[in-house]
C-alpha cells in the first residue's frame, strides 16, 4: 500500500480557505461570511461549519483543503480494512487506544515501511502534532479523509471497548442526544450534499443485521454509497426523523415526513418515508430542489411527431388526457411541462396534488390531505366551483376521483392526470376495472400517453457499436420521414470519471401516444381485452415504448441495452 500513498509535504499555505472556496465557485462570499460569524460565536473549523450549513459538500471541501495544506486525500480503497492492522499500529507506537478514540485519531503502520500514517477528525490540531512529533522519530504522514471513512475506522477500534447491546436504544432522551451530536449532524448534512453532487433523486438508508447501507438512486438506478456498522444506525435514523418532524421513539409504524434544508448551496425540499423492517426502519428520502425550473416539452425527449401530437392534445378545449407509467417515470414532470406550455394567463388553471412537488407561476395549486379527509375527490368538488378551464389531478386513484374527473371533462373542462398502468391502452381497462362505465371512458378520454425514462449515454466515453439485426428490421418499418434522412449513430456505454463509471449521465423520455379513434372507442365500449386494443393501436400506426426507444438509440441518445432494460416486448 505504501507505494501508492502520497506523502504530505509541509509547506507554508498563505491562501485562506474561504478565499479558495469562493475562487473555485464551491461557495459564495455570503456563505463564507455567515460561516465566519458562526465560527466567531461558537468556534469550530470553517470547513466543518460550512458543511453543517449545507453550503458545500465534504468532497468539495477536501479537494480545496488538499490544495491549501498540501496534504493528500486518502481514497477509501487505500484505508485499512482489518482492525488488527490498527491495533498493531497502536501496539507498535505505544499509544493508548482510549486516547486515540478520545482524540478521534487513527494511526497505522506498514510492514514494508517505517513511516507512521495518520488521519484525524482535526488534522490541524496542535496537540496531536505535538504528542506525535515528540513521541516518534519515524516520518509521520498525515492524510485528509472523509468523515464516514474515519468513523468506520473509529468504530472498528471502539467495538472492542463498547458492545452495541450496552446502549439502550429505547431511551428517547439518549436518541435525541445522539441525533443532535455534531458528528451525526455533520454526517446527515454531508450525506445530502454528496447525493446532490451525484445528481441523486433519492437516498435510501437500509439496515441489515450487522451493518446498514446508504444508497443513492442516480438516473433511476440504485448505487451503494456507504456500508457502515449497525451501531451508528439509530443515531443517524433519529437525526433524519428529528429534522423531518417525525416521532423518533416510534419504530413500529410507518411514518411520513418532510423537511426543507439548504444543501450544496441550493434550497432543497425532502420527502421522508420510514418503514419498519426486521432489522430496523428502512428510510427513503426523495430530494426535490426548489430552484428547479419547469422543464419545457421540447426538452423532455419527445420525437418531432410525438411533440406535435401532444401539443395538439393539450390545446383541445375539453376532455381527459392521461399520462401513465410506474413511479419515477417522469409523469409529473410531463404534466408540469404541459401546464407551462398552455399557461398564457388567459385560462384558469388549478391543480390538486399530493404532494405539490414544484410551484408553478400563474397556477393555483392545491395540496390534498387525505389524513384529514381532504382527498382528491373532495378537493375536485371545490375546484369545480372555482371556474377553472384546465384541471390537473396528481393521480386518479379510485372510482370517485375518476367519475368526478369525467364529469368535469364532459362539462367543458380540460383534465390532465396520471394513472399507474404499464402501457397506454391499459388505461382504458384500468378505469373500467375501477367501476367507471365503459361509455363514460370512451366518450371522455381524448388521449393516453405512456412513458419511461432511459439513461442518456455519457458524451465523454460512449463508443460506436452495431445494432441487433432484429432491431434494424423493425426500425425500417417504423422510422419516421424526419429521421430517415439522418445517419444512424448507434453507441454503447463504456464508463469514465465523468459518469462515475456507469456509462450514462442524465435521462431522456421514451413515449407511446394513443389517440382515441372511433374504432378504439368501439372496442372500449365492448369491453375488449387489452391485447385486442394493442393490436388495433399497432395497426393504426402508434409506436410503442420499445420502438420509440429504438429511435432514441438510432440517434445516439441511449443504448440498445438500456432500452431493453426499461421496456418489455410488445408494449403498446
Amino acid at each position: 500500500m505504501s507505494t501508492a500513498l502520497v506523502e504530505a509535504i509541509t509547506t507554508p499555505t498563505p491562501a485562506r480557505l474561504g478565499e479558495m472556496l469562493v475562487a473555485t465557485a464551491l461557495a459564495t462570499s455570503t456563505d463564507i461570511q455567515r460561516a465566519l460569524e458562526f465560527q466567531n460565536r461558537f468556534g469550530g473549523r470553517l470547513g466543518a461549519v460550512l458543511i453543517r450549513m449545507g453550503a458545500i459538500s465534504e468532497d468539495g471541501l477536501l479537494i480545496t483543503l488538499a490544495q491549501q495544506l498540501n496534504i493528500a486525500v486518502i481514497p477509501t480503497a487505500q484505508l485499512p480494512t482489518d482492525v488488527n492492522l490498527l491495533l498493531n499500529g497502536l501496539e507498535k507506537t505505544g499509544l493508548e487506544k482510549e486516547w486515540c478514540l478520545d482524540q478521534e485519531l487513527v494511526i497505522w503502520t506498514q510492514v514494508e515501511s517505517e513511516k507512521i500514517y495518520c488521519i484525524a477528525r482535526d488534522p490541524l490540531d496542535d496537540t496531536l502534532h505535538e504528542v506525535l512529533d515528540n513521541r516518534f522519530t519515524s516520518q509521520i504522514v498525515w492524510y485528509l479523509a472523509r468523515n464516514q471513512d474515519l468513523d468506520r475506522l473509529l468504530d472498528m477500534l471502539a467495538k472492542a471497548r463498547l458492545n452495541a447491546d450496552d446502549v439502550n436504544t429505547d431511551d428517547v432522551h439518549l436518541l435525541r442526544e445522539l441525533a443532535e451530536g455534531a458528528p451525526v449532524v455533520e454526517f446527515v448534512s454531508n450525506m445530502f450534499s454528496q447525493a446532490i453532487d451525484r445528481r441523486a433523486s433519492d437516498v435510501h438508508v437500509e439496515p441489515e443485521e450487522h451493518t446498514f447501507f446508504v444508497r443513492y438512486r442516480v438516473d433511476g438506478v440504485l448505487y451503494e454509497h456507504l456500508n457502515l456498522p449497525k451501531e451508528r444506525f439509530n443515531a443517524i435514523a433519529s437525526r433524519i426523523k428529528l429534522i423531518s418532524g417525525l416521532d423518533i421513539a416510534e419504530r413500529r409504524l410507518p411514518q411520513d415526513g418532510r423537511l426543507n434544508t439548504r444543501v450544496s448551496g441550493q434550497e432543497l425540499d425532502i420527502r421522508v418515508s420510514c418503514l419498519p423492517g426486521v432489522h430496523g426502519e428502512s428510510i427513503v428520502m426523495r430530494l426535490l430542489p426548489k430552484e428547479r425550473q419547469t422543464s419545457r416539452l421540447d426538452r423532455l425527449g419527445f420525437a418531432t411527431d410525438h411533440l406535435q401530437l401532444f401539443k395538439q392534445w393539450i390545446g383541445e378545449p375539453h376532455g381527459i388526457i392521461l399520462v401513465t407509467g410506474p413511479t419515477g417515470s417522469g409523469k409529473s414532470t410531463t404534466l408540469y411541462a404541459a401546464l407551462d406550455e398552455v399557461n398564457d394567463r388567459s385560462q384558469k388553471i388549478i391543480t390538486v396534488e399530493d404532494p405539490v412537488e414544484y410551484q408553478l407561476k400563474g397556477v393555483t395549486q392545491v395540496q390534498a390531505h387525505s389524513d384529514i379527509g381532504y382527498t382528491f375527490a373532495s378537493a375536485l368538488r371545490a375546484i369545480l366551483r372555482q371556474d377553472p378551464d384546465i384541471i390537473m389531478i396528481g393521480e386518479i386513484r379510485d372510482r370517485e376521483t375518476a367519475e368526478i374527473a369525467i364529469q368535469a371533462s364532459l362539462t367543458g373542462h380540460m383534465v390532465l392526470s396520471t394513472l399507474h398502468t404499464n402501457d397506454a391502452v391499459s388505461a382504458f381497462t384500468r378505469l373500467v376495472d375501477m367501476g367507471v362505465e365503459p361509455f363514460l371512458v370512451a366518450t371522455s378520454l381524448r388521449a393516453v400517453q405512456a412513458q419511461r425514462l432511459v439513461r442518456r449515454l455519457c458524451s465523454h466515453c460512449a463508443k460506436p457499436t452495431k445494432p441487433l439485426m432484429a432491431v434494424l428490421e423493425r426500425l425500417n418499418e417504423i422510422i419516421p420521414p424526419y429521421l430517415a434522412t439522418q445517419s444512424a449513430n448507434w453507441l454503447e456505454a463504456v464508463g469514465c470519471t465523468h459518469c462515475q463509471g456507469t456509462g450514462y449521465q442524465g435521462r431522456v423520455g421514451i413515449y407511446e401516444l394513443v389517440y382515441i379513434t372511433p374504432e378504439l372507442q368501439t372496442l372500449v365500449l365492448n369491453r375488449a381485452p387489452v391485447s385486442e386494443l394493442r393490436r388495433l393501436a399497432s395497426r393504426q400506426g402508434f409506436r410503442n415504448l420499445r420502438e420509440d426507444g429504438w429511435l432514441k438509440a438510432y440517434q445516439g441518445m441511449t443504448s440498445i441495452e438500456e432500452v431493453l432494460r426499461v421496456t418489455e416486448e410488445g408494449m403498446v
